[in-house]
């Protein structure tokens, strides 16, 4: 059983749970059913296996309400031989898995392409063995994590001083894994009910290789890949259009694949006439007239790019490479390209910020729209959410972002600027998940019921705060210190005992230029 932790409308939308879903379609010894919020296969008699794919930390919860309707023991300690191994992937628990862990039996870190197969086949050798020998051997699989084979070590003040192999024979660590082959991810199922209908979506590159100091998609999918355009990228469109006329390019930096301009002179021809093509964000610096004017033509309407701050100050804090005029370019190329719209993503409450840093962003966006009338502009904003993995996991949300996502709304709006703000209350919630330990899960089993709002969580953090704390359940710290906090670079972090791209050294080291 493969389940998604949203309605069968956003799940078949997800392109890595379609390819997981593929992936294990495609074997002769696996049957694979589907599960969404609202829907899924007819269930299977027996089910060995269940998974989740979780690419959203305020899905998280969901997978309580899952394994309950499917009557499999909530926490992996009470299930037996009989009860599926219940699995996980995604960024989300690749980043860091241990607010959910007791919820696991295994954790998939990193890319699926090789690290999927290995887990199946493993498992297919030892599944007549005890499941507790079965867990044994699935955590020698290189980026196969068991947390019941590993056990947090707190100190006396409740500090966290380790997480390590509860006996001998288990690595001291795991290890993402990485996918280096030519070719990335397309869309394996293609449907009217997606929330993207009837869409293609191909993976044009993956990591990012700008490596803005907060941003989980660029550090934590290290290194920058791109597929080959004739074998990897080209293939990939012609098999989905096959199906449907309308393409989807996908990556946190589609322009920055070496051949992308070869790719849109392609998706030029004659051929191509009545195919509709979107791209995901793209970088600001690389918008040319001939993006703007070929995305048009392809039934485009806008484009989007992330500036993350009107103030170039706190654009080279978090090492965003992009000038000013650049920007002014790039809405003046999709206005002169024939696009109607420019969506601009930005994030309030970094570290380092002032409120004129803020304001410098209204300004930036007031200035835009006098440059390019006519262009509808929209500003999506942000808090700065700290992320495992990145340079600035170190870094607390700051309370004053609240207050700076109100400055923007009251400059921006009165001016006709469209200001797209993600909750403040949903950011604290995504940090306490992104930077919990496994103190967390009592609290997340607690909030099941009242997870749809931030009063909801800090009652039932106060809750298990306030109850026994025993030695297989000691209290989480106080909530300022998990949320708010700067935390001191030599302080144990929850995901420590599990390797990501870049050593901790390095990481230090890019915070260190970027705060000084």
């Amino acid at each position: 059983m493969l389940a998604f932790p949203s309605t069968y409308t956003v799940g078949i939308t997800s392109l890595g749970y379609q390819v997981v879903w593929a992936t294990l379609a495609r074997r002769s010894d696996v049957d694979v059913r589907r599960l969404f919020t609202d829907q899924g296969d007819p269930a299977h008699r027996y089910c060995d296996l269940f998974g989740l794919s979780l690419s959203w930390e305020l899905d998280g919860p969901v997978l309580l309400d899952l394994l309950e309707q499917q009557r499999i023991p909530l926490w992996a300690a009470e299930r037996g031989d009989r009860d599926p191994i219940v699995f996980g992937g995604g960024p989300v628990l690749t980043a860091n898995p241990e607010p959910l862990a007791p919820f696991f039996d295994v954790v998939l870190l990193g890319d699926g392409e090789l690290l999927l197969p290995a887990f199946i086949d493993a498992l297919q050798a030892c599944r007549e063995a005890p499941r507790p020998e079965r867990l044994r051997r699935l955590a020698q699989v290189p980026g196969v994590y068991v947390p019941a084979l590993y056990a947090p070590r707190y100190g006396a003040d409740g500090e966290l001083l380790a997480v390590e192999p509860t006996e001998a024979g288990i690595p001291a660590t795991a290890a993402k894994q990485t996918w280096r082959g030519n070719t990335l991810s397309h869309s394996t199922v293609i449907t009217p009910e997606a929330a993207w209908p009837d869409i293609h979506m191909v993976e044009v590159v993956r990591s990012c290789p700008e490596l803005c100091r907060f941003c989980l998609a660029s550090y934590l999918t290290l290194p920058f890949r791109t597929p080959s355009l004739d074998d990897g990228l080209i293939p990939a469109v012609e098999k989905g259009l096959t199906a449907t006329q309308r393409l989807g390019l996908l990556g946190a930096s589609v322009t920055q694949h070496p051949q992308f301009a070869d790719l849109l002179q392609w998706l030029d021809g004659d051929r191509f006439e009545g195919t509709r093509v979107s791209v995901s964000s793209v970088r600001a610096a690389t918008v040319t007239p001939e993006l703007g004017r070929i995305l048009a033509k392809r039934g485009s309407k806008s484009l989007t790019i992330a500036i993350e701050s009107g103030s170039e100050r706190m654009r080279e804090v978090v090492n965003k490479k992009l000038a000013t005029e650049e920007i002014y370019a790039a809405a003046r190329y999709a206005k002169e390209g024939g696009l109607s719209g420019l969506k601009l993503y930005g994030m309030v409450g970094l570290p380092s910020e002032a409120e004129a840093d803020v304001e410098a962003t209204a300004e930036l966006l007031l200035a835009l729209k006098k440059a390019t009338p006519g262009l509808r502009l929209s500003l999506g904003v942000s808090t700065f959410v700290p992320k495992a993995h990145t340079p600035f996991q170190w870094q607390g949300v700051r309370v004053e972002a609240e207050k700076r996502l109100k400055l923007l709304a009251k400059r921006l709006k009165p001016k006709g600027i469209e200001l797209r703000p993600e909750s403040y209350g949903w950011s604290v919630i995504q940090a306490l998940l992104s930077r919990s330990d496994r103190r967390l899960a009592p609290v997340i089993a607690a909030a099941r019921g009242r997870h749809e709002s931030l009063g909801g969580w800090k009652q039932a953090y106060r809750a298990v705060r306030e109850s026994e704390a025993s030695a297989e359940a000691p209290l989480p710290p106080p909530w300022e210190e998990v949320i708010h906090a700067n935390w001191e670079p030599g302080r144990v972090l929850p995901w420590e005992h599990l390797e990501g791209p870049l050593p901790k050294a390095t990481l230090l080291k890019h915070q260190h230029e970027a705060l000084g």
